[in-house]
């Protein structure tokens, strides 16, 4: 049975990203579908690490950051539930020398951001956290950053763009989507068309390919972070910790459960799904034995990846189109898009709503791919410098941090 709906706004992609933007263009009174080719949240926007963090961003993502940090204290008003939502405080460690100069540097050049970041030095980290092992060196703190849960998160965002009046349909991949004189004509799952006047691309790791149908081909990879629950623990980390290069990410939840993060899966035959490798596995946990003595006997549960769009420079795409009229893209937010959906979702409905959004958005243009590389003797040093780049712990939609 066919079936057609004339809508103002068609999401493609049901993340969090998509989610958000259906739940805020409902509140401004706009008619919306939300397409997802499976269940809306269960690619990388449900299963990633839960870091929700500012520490670590470029420059040019800490106004979004900052708008998207005042919506995670209200998720019970926007979306029901809290989602496990924690202000722990993001801790971020170094190893070496080196890598507290990078904390030393970032902090300096954000320190007009607000994000209130507090260097830590090795006594200090030894009075205030004995539980991580006597060899790191330092560390910053932002003590408003936090995590939550994705599971419940992003499945959350969608149910109350559906309790809000949006059409929200699952298991239906676009299979044709054409501009059409003052809007676009898509065709989905068995029979389904619409007539949407706008068009938001927020289809994570698939993307691209809606991307390069309207001419803006982009150089979008898969990213596979992978993820290790332990058994419930006695209380240990008061902190949500990350390392300044990478390499781990933990934090613990209010049931004793610690996630820890670090290593990449591998893509199955089917490069849309991934597995966790076991031998990364085990050099995640090892490492953060080592780091963490009170885990060096958590028995491992549950392990799992996820499916990320990830982009060359490390930054999203997000805005208007630069060749068609009407349509937004919004993805590859490169392992990083967890904490910063909610706020990503507000800025799409301005969009939307007024062609323009009252926080900058510039650096994630789609058009920085078709433009001539400016020489790296032109670069913004301070944006782009030691220790202000983006941090490598994945949080997303996209696995969608």
């Amino acid at each position: 049975m066919s079936r057609h709906l004339d809508i103002d706004v068609a999401i493609i992609g049901g993340g969090l990203v998509g989610s958000s933007a259906a739940l805020a263009l409902r509140g401004m009174g706009f008619s919306v579908a939300l397409l997802d080719k499976g269940f809306c949240g269960a690619q990388a926007s449900g299963v990633n690490y839960g870091g929700v963090r500012r520490q670590g961003r470029p420059r040019e993502q800490l106004p979004l950051s900052q708008r998207a940090h005042a919506i995670w204290p209200r998720l019970k008003e926007r979306i029901g539930i809290d989602g496990e939502f924690l202000r722990s405080g993001h801790l971020k460690l170094a190893r070496s020398e080196a890598e507290m100069a990078a904390l030393e540097a970032y902090a300096e050049a954000v320190a007009d951001q607000g994000l209130d970041l507090e260097l830590v030095g090795h006594n200090g980290l030894r009075e205030r956290f004995p539980w991580i092992d006597g060899s790191i060196l330092g560390a910053s703190l932002c003590a408003g950053d936090g995590h939550a849960n994705p599971r419940l998160v992003s499945a959350a965002f969608a149910s109350a763009a559906r309790r809000a009046g949006a059409h929200v349909l699952e298991n239906t991949p676009v299979t044709g989507l054409t501009r059409n004189g003052e809007g676009f004509a898509l065709e989905a799952g068995e029979g389904i068309g619409l007539s949407a006047r706008v068009v938001i691309n927020s289809a994570g790791a698939w993307a691209d390919r809606f991307a390069t149908d309207f001419g803006e081909p982009v150089p979008l990879s898969r990213i596979y972070p992978s993820m290790i629950v332990t058994e419930p623990l006695a209380p240990v980390m008061t902190v949500n910790i990350g390392m300044e290069g990478g390499g781990i990410y933990a934090r613990q939840v209010e049931r004793g459960n610690v996630v820890v993060g670090g290593e990449r899966g591998l893509p199955l035959d089917d490069p849309d799904f991934s597995r966790p490798r076991g031998e990364g596995a085990l050099a995640i946990m090892n490492r953060t034995a080592e780091i963490f003595p009170a885990l060096r006997h958590a028995q491992a549960i549950r392990f799992w990846s996820g499916t990320e769009a990830a982009m060359p420079d490390r930054n999203p795409v997000i805005g208007f189109s630069g060749t068609t009229p009407g349509l937004l893209h919004a993805f590859g937010f490169t392992g990083a898009g967890f904490q910063i959906a909610p706020g990503v979702g507000e800025v799409l409905a301005e969009l939307v709503r007024d062609g323009r959004s009252a926080t900058p958005i510039e650096a994630f243009s789609i058009t920085r791919f078709s433009r001539p590389p400016v020489p790296p003797e032109n670069h913004d040093r301070t944006s782009h410098g030691s220790g202000a780049g983006p941090d490598p712990e994945p949080q997303s939609r996209g696995a969608s941090t």
